[in-house]
């Protein structure tokens, strides 16, 4: 009878508490979101299966090692590895930057320098809600330090491996509702967006047709990258760490010289960084973390960080128009959000809607690329400030 009362004390059924099966529950819905909606499966599969796993009782996955007179008497579990491996020392979220740096063309900016405002002003909405976290905090709604507040506000630059290295050193334990928050938005791209645009613009603003990009010569995309770096190493180092790396993977695609490099970046680094980033992160969605008044006021802020951010975009093109010869349509302003390249795609598809010859995708990818510029400086910003 001892040994049947001692194996059903040790099943996970037994030790399971109210908030565990909760947390399983939203990880099954962030596999639904994968798998059947196809939201950011790339990103949401993995994070939604780290959540399960950690919140099965005595599995232990994410287990400190236990330590005695400096010696280890128990292991840790293997997802407290991942975590601290790839995520406390920033290094997933840095590879990541990288392969995204050796998957980007710089060309459709270079050719309009102009759109790095739209991306610039984009950055608005991490800005704006920053703000609105203290506000919050200050009325004793929800409880956010300033380091929780900055965490927060980087949702709205629509860029998942941004927001969890700036949360992961400002606000660790918010880190899973962040990351959550922010691939869940950018998974939401086509749905969020849209609304916002055509409350902003008119049908005659999104039939504007953009005049041909300039061909964009080698040389300037070799430059470009290098220097970028220079610039921020020199004026904003906390945003170095980022930027480099980004600089790094884009240099290897556009020198020519390093091909089996760069073509590891873009595919095969990338895609096992993926996994294990989106398990550290679902490790950090134990029911102790995630559910609390905190995990609700993320959300929120985040999908409010973002409909600023897209609405900033656009409101600058509009200004930008004002003054320009050659008009900007402003469906391009809303790819600011460094979504890439899923808001270049929807500014692409409204302009098609409003006029049939009106092929954007390119114009788009201007802005949508200085808004994962712009999300990397604001990051810089955050930290320099507050990390």
């Amino acid at each position: 009878m001892d040994k049947l009362t001692g194996l059903w004390q040790s099943t996970g059924l037994y030790q399971m508490d109210l908030g565990q099966p909760i947390m399983i529950a939203v990880g099954f819905f962030l596999l639904y979101l994968a798998i059947r909606k196809g939201f950011e499966p790339l990103s949401l599969l993995p994070i939604g299966f780290g959540a399960i796993l950690v919140n099965i009782p005595g599995a232990g996955l994410m287990d400190a090692p236990l330590i005695e007179a400096g010696h280890t008497i128990a292991s840790g579990g293997f997802l407290y590895y991942v975590y601290n491996v790839g995520i406390s020392s920033g290094a997933f979220p840095l590879i990541i930057f990288m392969g995204v740096g050796a998957m980007t063309d710089f060309g459709p900016l270079l050719a309009n320098p102009k759109t790095l405002f739209l991306g610039a002003a984009a950055q608005f909405g991490i800005f704006a809600t920053v703000l609105g976290a203290v506000a919050i905090s200050s009325m004793g709604w929800i409880d956010f330090s300033i380091a929780d507040s900055a965490a927060i506000g980087i949702i709205g630059g629509a860029d998942g491996p941004t927001a969890i290295f700036v949360a992961s050193r400002l606000a660790p334990d918010l880190l899973g509702a962040i990351a959550v928050a922010a691939y869940s938005y950018m998974a939401l791209v086509p749905i969020i967006q849209p609304p916002i645009i055509r409350l902003l613009t008119t049908h005659e603003e999104r039939c504007i047709e953009m005049v041909q990009l300039r061909h964009v010569s080698r040389t300037e995309k070799i430059v470009f990258p290098l220097l970028l770096l220079m610039l921020v190493a020199l004026l904003l180092p906390t945003a170095t760490p980022l930027l480099g790396m980004f600089a790094l993977g884009n240099l290897m695609r556009e020198s020519g010289v390093v091909d089996r490099l760069s073509d590891t970046a873009q595919n095969a680094l990338i895609n096992i960084v993926t996994i294990f980033l989106g398990l550290a992160v679902g490790s950090k969605m134990s029911a102790e973390h995630f559910l609390n008044v905190k995990t609700l006021g993320i959300l929120s802020l985040g999908i409010i960080a973002f409909g600023i951010g897209t609405a900033a975009g656009i409101l600058m093109a509009k200004l930008m128009n004002k003054f320009a010869k050659h008009k900007v349509n402003p469906l391009i302003g809303s790819a600011g959000v460094s979504a890439v390249p899923m808001a270049a795609r929807v500014s692409n598809r409204m302009g098609l809607e409003a006029n049939p010859h009106n092929f954007l995708l390119m114009h788009a990818m201007g802005p949508n690329v200085a808004g994962v510029i712009g999300s990397a400086v604001a990051a810089g910003v955050m930290l320099a400030l507050l990390g």
